[in-house]
């Protein structure tokens, strides 16, 4: 049985987690199913571990803030015939403790043991602290 591993990916454009939230509720952020995903050139060489129970980590601002389990990958094939894959995700967006992530490009692998723990039940309704808050106490281990 393969191990499970996750993806971490910077969250462009998003402010925080409630607007990425709201971008994948559009339709073109979506499959035709309904489920929101996200369209990346590359191919994730180590998949079967993904789809065993790994999470896409989004890093917003600077700060891994939230994770979506990965379901599936979609082969695409855009306008320009080049073939992509679809990272398709479970819509509901879990919060996580926050944690800094430099930037970086495309998406990176994420060890389990890695990866930033989600929050409590209590905390998932919480009224989040703005990013740069946010950012700025994991940086000092705060949170």
């Amino acid at each position: 049985m393969a191990k499970s591993i996750n993806l971490v990916k910077l969250s462009v454009g998003s402010e925080d987690v409630s607007s990425l939230a709201a971008w994948q509720a559009t339709p073109q952020a979506q499959t035709r199913d309904g489920l929101p995903r996200h369209v990346t050139r590359m191919w994730p060489k180590r998949g079967d571990e993904v789809l065993n129970g790994g999470s896409i980590y989004w890093v917003i601002k600077g700060v891994i803030l939230c994770r979506q389990r990965v379901l599936r990958l979609d082969e695409v094939v855009g306008s320009d015939g080049i073939r992509r894959c679809a990272i398709v995700l479970d819509p509901q967006i879990m919060r996580v403790a926050p944690a800094p992530k430099r930037p970086f490009q495309g998406w990176r692998y994420l060890q389990t043991a890695d990866s930033p723990p989600d929050l409590t039940a209590a905390r998932q309704s919480e009224d989040p602290l703005p990013p740069s808050l946010q950012s700025a106490l994991a940086d000092i281990g705060v949170m």
